[in-house]
């Protein structure tokens, strides 16, 4: 492939570094990945991951994203000499202060079925979560906030006046107003997943990939923050998730996957979504 001519709705395998570098200026409407973290897993060639690797492939993902556009980053910190390394806050700030983005949101992932660093002999909590940082190019062209959080009183009638306080410190009410309780309201930004015995993926063979991004999690944040027809892009590729829900959600994609064994897993699933109809599902279902 020449400078700039990746195409949407393609995998490849290769350095993600080098496979954006074929991508032009403001082309992906939104960047869903997770990257390897820190050395807590051996991917093979990728073992060129660090922090100056990263920040390269920072200003990569920054320039393919259009004005508007939203990246989804999915990380978590490593253990080293007795201390968290704090990666997850270094990158995010990267992002930040030397790619021009904002912090749009900072979310929790949280884990099912988890139990790191428990037991007699620990000296922290028990891990039970990841970060997600959603970070924007501008304003978000893009926000469908989900709405499946069971409201505790749908149906009933609220009243009363919204109070908020002022930057002065004083309290500023609104006009009294009722309105009946919806069924679902939208949902906080830390989201509990299933993710151990096998419920993260639908498809089982993606298991062959020791870390994958469960499928609730991927379609969830393609559903927040982009709309149908839209480019997707995941550079730590892995078993093809983010794709195979782009794909399921309307939605076109572009990933990147240097592990040969990795890229013909991700390949083999997404050849096999597409010969089933019955995977492919509603673009903006549960959104707001």
């Amino acid at each position: 492939m020449s400078r700039r001519q990746t195409k949407p709705d393609g995998i490849y395998n290769g350095c993600c570094l080098l496979g954006m570098k074929k991508l032009a200026d403001d082309s992906v409407d939104i960047a869903v990945t997770s990257p390897p973290y820190d050395d807590l897993r051996a991917y093979g060639e990728q073992s060129a991951w660090n922090h100056d690797f990263f920040k390269k492939v920072a200003a990569e993902m920054a320039r393919v994203l259009k004005p508007g556009g939203v990246i989804v980053w999915n990380v978590n910190d490593q253990v080293v000499q007795g201390g968290k390394t704090g990666s997850s806050f270094r990158q995010a700030l990267f992002f930040m202060d030397e790619c021009g983005l904002r912090l749009h949101d900072t979310m929790i992932y949280k884990k099912t079925g988890v139990a790191f660093a428990s037991g007699p002999h620990s000296v922290r909590y028990t891990q039970k979560f990841e970060f997600v940082f959603v970070l924007s190019k501008g304003k978000p062209k893009t926000i469908n906030l989900l709405q499946d959080k069971p409201n505790k009183w749908a149906g009933a009638q609220s009243w009363g006046a919204a109070s908020a306080r002022t930057h002065a410190g004083d309290i500023k009410k609104s006009a009294e107003k009722t309105k009946r309780v919806r069924e679902f309201g939208v949902r906080d930004n830390i989201w509990e997943i299933k993710n151990s015995g096998g419920f993260g993926q639908k498809d089982k063979s993606a298991y062959k990939h020791p870390a994958t991004m469960p499928e609730e999690l991927a379609r969830g944040h393609i559903l927040s923050w982009s709309a149908a027809g839209d480019i997707v892009l995941d550079p730590f590729l892995g078993s093809g998730t983010t794709a195979l829900v782009a794909k399921q959600e309307g939605r076109r994609y572009v990933g990147f996957e240097i592990n040969a064994e990795y890229f013909a897993l991700a390949e083999k699933r997404i050849r096999a979504a597409r010969r089933r109809k019955d995977l492919f599902s509603s673009p903006e279902k549960n959104a707001v």
